[in-house]
């Protein structure tokens, strides 16, 4: 079960999973990177059948309220499977900083809830708030763009400018705008993508680590341990130990 105003991320493939949201229930299709949210309703998981990984967010009520420029509650609209590089961006660092049990600086880690409740009131709570001068990052629909090609690729060779290309920018214009949407490096959020397809396909077994590896583009099986460890927290052997339990 999730409390209200919570935003969650998966970072783990689960099918026909059982949500149940105001008495209704829905089976749904969990891929890694979908984004799930729920207003003042509490939210109910069953037949979870795989080992489940996700980070569930609670905005602090008072950043978004500041954030909706209003003094009474916002409330965040349900989201099922949504795919959003930003949340996915500021879920995937704060992540890694509990899978390595290290402390976030204050004022980063301040910086990314003020940004992340930002992003849920222009877009997720109903509201259109007055920003005076425009920021400088990519807009909605180029974020999905970006993210549906990277999604679409992700086994193969990638560059800045083939995401530039998706955004329709420079590569330079494309790699400022996007960090300042994510907070996240294009690159990084690429191997991000990567790192947690390469856990998926370990999970499903049926292929070794140095034929994942390879499919994602790693020629070092050192270095390739070494990434899926620091995105996802764990190691090849124990990701094919789960699959064949």
């Amino acid at each position: 079960m999730t409390k209200p105003q919570q935003v969650g991320v998966s970072f783990a493939e689960n099918s026909r999973v059982e949500l149940t949201r105001c008495g209704r229930s829905t089976a749904v299709d969990i891929q890694p990177g979908d984004v799930f949210a729920n207003g003042w309703q509490e939210l109910y998981w069953s037949r979870v059948t795989r080992m489940d990984e996700a980070l569930e967010i609670y905005p602090d009520p008072a950043v978004l309220r500041a954030a909706a420029g209003r003094s009474s509650a916002v409330e965040i609209e349900p989201l099922t499977a949504a795919r959003d590089a930003v949340v996915l961006a500021i879920a995937a660092r704060l992540k890694r900083a509990h899978v390595h049990d290290t402390c976030l600086d204050g004022v980063y880690a301040s910086s990314l809830a003020h940004r992340l409740a930002e992003h849920l009131v222009t877009y997720y709570c109903g509201i259109r708030p007055d920003r005076g001068r425009p920021r400088g990052g990519l807009d909605r629909a180029r974020l999905r763009r970006v993210t549906e090609v990277v999604d679409a690729r992700v086994d193969e060779p990638l560059t800045i400018s083939d995401l530039a290309a998706a955004a329709h920018l420079s590569p330079f214009h494309f790699a400022r705008s996007f960090k300042e949407s994510t907070g996240m490096a294009p690159h990084e959020f690429v191997t991000t993508r990567r790192m947690e397809r390469a856990k998926a396909l370990l999970m499903r077994g049926g292929l070794s680590a140095p034929e994942v590896a390879y499919r994602m583009g790693f020629s070092n099986l050192r270095h390739f341990r070494q990434m899926l460890y620091r995105c996802t927290g764990f190691m090849p052997g124990e990701l094919r130990a789960g699959a064949s339990e």
